[in-house]
């Protein structure tokens, strides 16, 4: 007996594709793009090469500087004793810059204080004394910057800065008078009037300095402060502070 197995035929495609499918770019075809990621080089600067922009366009020119007033200051104003003004906790802020560019032996920096954030405590019976006891209640005499700017010398510590601000005296709610303008010179060299004198001192190791300054007080449209400061007069601040200069790079 014999016996005969068939195998199963399979199925042999009549021809078999030899080349790879194309993908050409006629609106019919199936497209694939990669396209990368890419910025202008003219718009686009990385992190590094920007760091680096800002050290060669600042260089050791740039200044960060900090003002605060302390305590045991004075202000004067007239032929009246000094008032005794503790005006700790008093702050500005300045970004300072080389006051020559072309000579690299002058280490004198000029300053801008942001009037915005300037903060000078006003006179109040907690923060000042006149002639040993504290201000009466109610009687306060708010101080608003205006103008602060000048120069420093960051190797002799002197100081000559601008300072223009009003001052503006209440009794509660009860009495406003019009701002008195100030306008000095506070400077830690010498400053002198008619009737009122003083001198500072340099910035030190620490900061610390004394700044003076006289200024001329005119009239105001109000009659009984005109009377009672006899105006116009004199007037001095007597400030002691602290200047911290510290390079911005």
């Amino acid at each position: 007996m014999s016996s005969k197995i068939n195998s199963p035929s399979l199925p042999i495609p009549h021809r078999l594709p030899t080349n790879s499918p194309s993908f050409n770019t006629s609106s019919n075809s199936l497209r694939f793009k990669c396209r990368p990621h890419s910025v202008p080089s003219s718009s686009y600067t990385s992190p590094s090469r920007q760091e680096s922009l800002d050290k060669v366009e600042h260089g050791s020119n740039v200044w960060d500087v900090r003002f605060e007033t302390l305590e045991g200051c004075k202000l004067g104003i007239s032929w009246y004793p000094d008032f005794e003004y503790n005006a700790k906790g008093g702050i500005g802020t300045a970004i300072g810059r080389k006051e020559d560019e072309a000579r690299n032996d002058d280490d004198t920096i000029s300053v801008t204080f942001d009037v915005g954030t300037l903060y000078i405590p006003p006179l109040t019976g907690a923060t000042t004394k006149f002639l040993g006891l504290p201000l009466p209640p109610f009687l306060k005499i708010d101080i608003v910057p205006e103008s602060f700017q000048g120069t420093i010398s960051k190797e002799s510590g002197k100081a000559d800065l601008q300072f223009r601000a009003k001052f503006w005296f209440s009794v509660g709610s009860i009495y406003k008078a019009p701002p008195l303008m100030v306008e000095t010179t506070l400077t830690s060299e010498e400053s002198t009037g008619k009737l009122r004198a003083g001198r500072g001192e340099r910035i030190n190791g620490e900061g610390r300095c004394r700044l003076v300054g006289v200024a001329l007080v005119n009239p105001i449209n109000d009659i009984l402060m005109n009377s009672f400061l006899g105006l116009p007069s004199e007037c001095i601040a007597d400030l002691n502070a602290r200047i911290s200069i510290t390079s911005s790079t």
